[in-house]
C-alpha cells in the first residue's frame, strides 16, 4: 500500500517540485533511482499532469533525467562530473567571497552568525536532511554583499548539484566538528576584513570537501 503524501491544492507543480527536490537532496531518493509518473501521482494523490511538470523542472535543474512516457531517474553523476561541480564552486565562491568581504555590513555578519547557531543546533540534533541546504544558506549569506547577481545565479545551479552530497558526507564521514570549525573560521576572517586569509580558507575548505565527497561516493559505489 503506497503511503499518500498530502500537498496543498494550489500551484501543485511548485509544491511537488519542492518536496521531490528535498527528497533527492536528503538522499531519500538515491542517485539512479527510477521515478515513475503514475506512482508519484498516486503517492501525491494528484493527476499525472502536475507530476510531469514537476519532473520537467527538476530535469532543468539537473537533479533528474526526464524521459517522455517513462518518468525519470535521479541523476547519477560520474566521479569526474562531481569533481567538476566542486571545481566550479571553488572558482565562483572564492571570487564572490573576495568581492563581498569589504562590503559586508553588521547586518550581514548578524545574519551569518545566526545561521552558524542554527547549524550548530542541527548538528547537535543530528538533522542530516538540513545540513546540505543550511550549508548553502550560510555560504550565500557570506557572499551576498558582493552584489554579483549573474554569478550568484550560476552558483545556485552548481550548488544544487553539490548539496545532495554535502549533508550526507558530513554525517557518514563524521565531519561535523571540521565543518563547524571551517564555517566559524570563514566568519571570523570575514569579520576581521582579512580577505587573503578568508579566501585561502574557503579554497582549502571546498577542495577538502571535494576530496572527501569523491572518496565517500567511490567507496559507496564499489560496495553497492
Amino acid at each position: 500500500m503506497i503511503k499518500k503524501r498530502s500537498v496543498v491544492r494550489q500551484s501543485l507543480p511548485d509544491v511537488i517540485v519542492a518536496d521531490l527536490r528535498q527528497r533527492i537532496l536528503s538522499g531519500d531518493l538515491e542517485e539512479g533511482a527510477l521515478i515513475r509518473q503514475e506512482m508519484l501521482a498516486e503517492e501525491y494523490d494528484v493527476s499525472r499532469m502536475p507530476v510531469r511538470e514537476a519532473l520537467k523542472r527538476l530535469d532543468a535543474e539537473g537533479l533528474v533525467v526526464f524521459q517522455n512516457n517513462r518518468g525519470a531517474t535521479v541523476t547519477k553523476h560520474t566521479l569526474d562530473e562531481i569533481a567538476e561541480i566542486f571545481d566550479l564552486r571553488t572558482l565562483l565562491e572564492v571570487d564572490l567571497f573576495q568581492r563581498a568581504i569589504p562590503k559586508m555590513t553588521e547586518q550581514d555578519f548578524a545574519d551569518c552568525e545566526d545561521l552558524l547557531k542554527q547549524m550548530d543546533a542541527s548538528y547537535e540534533a543530528g538533522a542530516v536532511a538540513d545540513w546540505g541546504p543550511m550549508n548553502t544558506q550560510y555560504h550565500q549569506c557570506l557572499y551576498r554583499a558582493a552584489g554579483r547577481q549573474l554569478t550568484e545565479n550560476l552558483l545556485e545551479r552548481v550548488t544544487l548539484q553539490a548539496t545532495r552530497y554535502v549533508g550526507l558526507h558530513i554525517d557518514i564521514t563524521n565531519q561535523r566538528d571540521q565543518a563547524r570549525y571551517d564555517h566559524q573560521a570563514l566568519f571570523d576572517y570575514a569579520k576581521a576584513r582579512d580577505v587573503a586569509s578568508a579566501t585561502e580558507m574557503l579554497r582549502a575548505h571546498l577542495i577538502n570537501t571535494k576530496h572527501q565527497v569523491l572518496e565517500w561516493v567511490q567507496k559507496g559505489r564499489e560496495q553497492a
